[in-house]
């Protein structure tokens, strides 16, 4: 298929794709950007139209292209009561509101208050939620014993906010 011929099955055809998109997400810009969408998959595959049947073939890709795009965590992203009242620019991070919320800031100064080798390691891969490889090689210490300071730093989190009656549970 040449140039102009897929510039005259867009021609054709774009209502026909909106249409299709709209019907299924029902947001004109999303509608809009899966309409792009599908026409970009279908000049990829333009080989594959099949002749006579590009109606049903652009058809079928827009509405494939609808069900993904509702599929899709994006789309299922939610707005909690009173987040639509606070502007952007002024709402805290997410992470302080988290620690707020949990009691988790109580965890963290557990954390602080470990000794070593316990304390940077815990503070990086429970507070920073980096991987114990990556806090192997921020500490310049190897994996296994990083493995073993964060097994024991953990237990002994967990029995300190045991006995302090602390908030939540410390992952295993």
């Amino acid at each position: 298929m040449t140039k102009e011929q897929f510039s005259e099955l867009v021609s054709q055809y774009e209502r026909l794709v909106y249409t299709v998109c709209f019907q299924l997400v029902r947001d004109a810009s999303a509608a809009e950007d899966l309409t792009q969408e599908t026409f970009l998959a279908a000049w990829l595959h333009r080989d594959a139209v099949p002749r006579g049947y590009e109606r049903q073939w652009l058809g079928r890709i827009a509405a494939n292209k609808a069900k993904d795009h509702l599929q899709s965590a994006w789309s299922r992203h939610s707005v909690l009561p009173g987040d639509e009242a606070m502007p952007p620019g002024l709402a805290p991070p997410a992470e302080e509101v988290a620690l707020q919320k949990t009691g988790a800031a109580s965890i963290a100064a557990e954390i602080e208050a470990l000794k070593e080798p316990y304390r940077p390691v815990c503070r990086l891969c429970l507070l920073e939620e980096k991987s114990p490889e990556e806090a192997a090689l921020a500490l310049g210490r190897p994996v296994k014993t990083v493995h073993t300071q964060l097994s024991r730093g953990k237990r002994l989190l967990r029995e300190r906010l045991e006995r302090s009656g602390g908030y939540g549970t410390v992952p295993r």
